[in-house]
């Protein structure tokens, strides 16, 4: 199975879905972080604040870093190459990536929200 890693930016805590001003963008991008890899996808997610050694030590983020910037971030590695940055994979983008089939009634980027709940 592919493997995907997750570069975030500089969170306050691991999730990054903590404090006062929670971002609606990191909480769906947990959630749909979490439903890949409970149908088995395999994401690691590295936070730049935590684990800056895992980000010197990737060679094609630190080369991305150098080139964009911490704006870039987060940045997502597929198999060794950047196939996404400054924005997190949609759950279509993770179940692709990861091989996963999506449920027909799997709601779209475009449709997160359905009967009046947000995902």
């Amino acid at each position: 199975m592919p493997s995907l890693q997750i570069f975030d930016p500089a969170l306050c805590c691991s999730s990054g879905v903590c404090g006062p001003d929670v971002d609606a963008g990191l909480i769906q991008a947990a959630a749909d972080i979490a439903w890949a890899q409970a149908q088995g996808a395999q994401i690691e997610r590295f936070n730049l604040a935590q684990q800056p050694l895992a980000f010197a030590q990737n060679e094609a983020v630190r080369g991305f870093l150098e080139r964009s910037g911490q704006d870039a971030l987060p940045i997502a590695v597929l198999d060794g190459q950047v196939v996404l940055a400054g924005r997190y994979p949609s759950r279509q983008q993770l179940a692709q990536w990861a091989g996963l089939t999506m449920p027909a009634d799997a709601p779209t980027a475009a449709s997160c929200c359905s009967g009046g709940r947000c995902c």
